[in-house]
């Protein structure tokens, strides 16, 4: 891809994605996901109705009329958006592929966290590290996430969740914001997620092709593994071949929606041809 048409499609992300962050989840982000606490802002005059609590007795004193101490939340936060490259990601059967719609949301929850003035930072992976880019504020710097997003290519198509929820606990020293976007065709992920949850706040979020849950009876076809390259020739027809690939998707489904579940993070599912915004201010009201 070259510079202009990369330039072409992050300008025409961000102004999707930066008009959803405004008008819809701008509110939402901020009202679901609260500050460390609150820190002392200032001292002003009391007023009829305020916490008496709140009085500050050494500047009444001085000054002979009641005086309170005023609180204000102390805002900044940390978000880190956990990105799944691996092959699988490229499958679309509708208008988008997966990773489409995971650029789209990640963009639109870092926008969010922009306008609130909160850090977002970037973890690609597949079953390694592809990408770090550490957490800093700004346009310019969601502007080069959704560029990675956009133009990244992996070195490797295997998945490894583990692994990148250690290295993301390994990085994070202070509690994030975590999203990890992903088709979750993966297991053995749980210890490690386990972990990641009790310190950090973490939302999983599945997205998945409606394709990809039962293989149609069409006879002999040739398939691809999308993450480890391997062809087979699958017999379609087989009725215990299609249980086969059907129980195992569900079972991949099952087994990520009950360890988040488990863990105490979140988790939503969105198919790419569903509206995301619906399931993102659903879940953002759930928890809000």
């Amino acid at each position: 891809m070259d510079t202009k048409e990369l330039l072409k499609k992050v300008r025409k992300i961000e102004i999707k994605t930066r008009r959803l962050s405004d008008h819809i989840f701008g509110g939402e982000y901020h009202s679901t996901f609260k500050g460390r606490g609150m820190t002392f802002s200032e001292v002003r005059n009391y007023q009829f109705g305020d916490d008496v609590r709140n009085i500050d007795w050494n500047v009444t004193a001085r000054y002979n009329e009641p005086f309170v101490k005023v609180f204000e939340e102390e805002r900044e936060l940390t978000m880190m958006l956990m990105v799944d490259v691996s092959g699988s990601e490229l499958f679309g059967t509708t208008n988008q592929f997966k990773k489409e719609i995971i650029t789209e949301i990640s963009a639109t929850l870092a926008f969010s966290a922009m306008q609130n003035n909160d850090k977002i930072g970037l973890i690609l992976f597949s079953d390694k590290i592809e990408l770090y880019i550490p957490p800093k504020k700004g346009r310019f710097h969601v502007l080069r996430i959704i560029r990675e997003l956009i133009e990244f290519e992996p070195e490797n198509h295997n998945t490894d969740i583990n692994q990148a929820l250690r290295f993301m606990s390994s990085v994070s020293k202070k509690k994030v914001i975590c999203f990890l976007l992903s088709d979750f065709m993966a297991n053995d992920y749980e210890q490690a997620l386990k972990i990641a949850a009790n310190k950090h706040d973490i939302t999983g979020i599945r997205i998945y092709d409606e394709k990809e849950e039962n293989i149609p009876n069409i006879g002999f076809v040739q398939m691809e593994d999308a993450e480890t390259g391997e062809l087979m020739l699958v017999n379609t027809k087989s009725k215990k071949v299609r249980n086969q690939y059907g129980q195992h998707y569900k079972d991949r489904v099952s087994y990520f929606q009950n360890i988040f579940t488990k863990s105490g993070a979140g988790a939503l599912s969105s198919r790419v041809d569903e509206s995301y915004v619906k399931k993102l201010l659903g879940y953002f009201k759930r928890r809000g």
